[in-house]
């Protein structure tokens, strides 16, 4: 499971060290597709081949699916985890973040993103707004009853 959050930085050739407690859970390999939130996306491989099936189960005369499809699809690339246990972001994903030389990761329970610092902050900005958060969550239920 990918939780937590961690600044981490990227070297001149674009290799982004994954947390420790990340690279179990990524074995061998993964893949890095652009995010819904102006970020990355890094899923395992039994993961991305999930959410690739769900896409392509999907009805291609649907112009959404269809632009769903090309967003996660056309934008992915696999990924190996090297000895050091770094990753090599590729350059038109640090290009879309306009990535340069530290990212933030943020565990999302079965993937995780990479964001630059900055967008980030924002985001965490929108997060910790208590009153907007009373609206947004109220019609979700994560009491421990059913």
């Amino acid at each position: 499971m990918f939780i937590g959050q961690y600044q981490h930085s990227l070297d001149d050739k674009g290799r982004l060290t994954i947390p420790s407690a990340f690279r179990y859970s990524l074995g061998e390999g993964a893949y890095i597709s652009q995010g819904f939130d102006r970020n990355l996306m890094v899923m395992n491989t039994a993961y991305f081949m999930m959410v690739y099936e769900r896409l392509n189960a999907m009805n291609i005369t649907d112009p959404d699916a269809r632009l769903l499809r090309r967003m996660m699809l056309s934008t992915a690339f696999q990924v190996e985890v090297d000895k050091a246990g770094r990753i090599l972001v590729p350059p038109k994903s640090r290009e879309f973040l306009s990535l340069s030389n530290e990212a933030m990761i943020v565990g999302q329970g079965e993937y995780f993103e990479i964001w630059t610092p900055a967008d980030w902050t924002l985001q965490m900005d929108n997060i910790q707004n208590t009153a907007a958060n009373t609206q947004r969550f109220a019609m979700l239920d994560l009491s421990a009853h059913k």
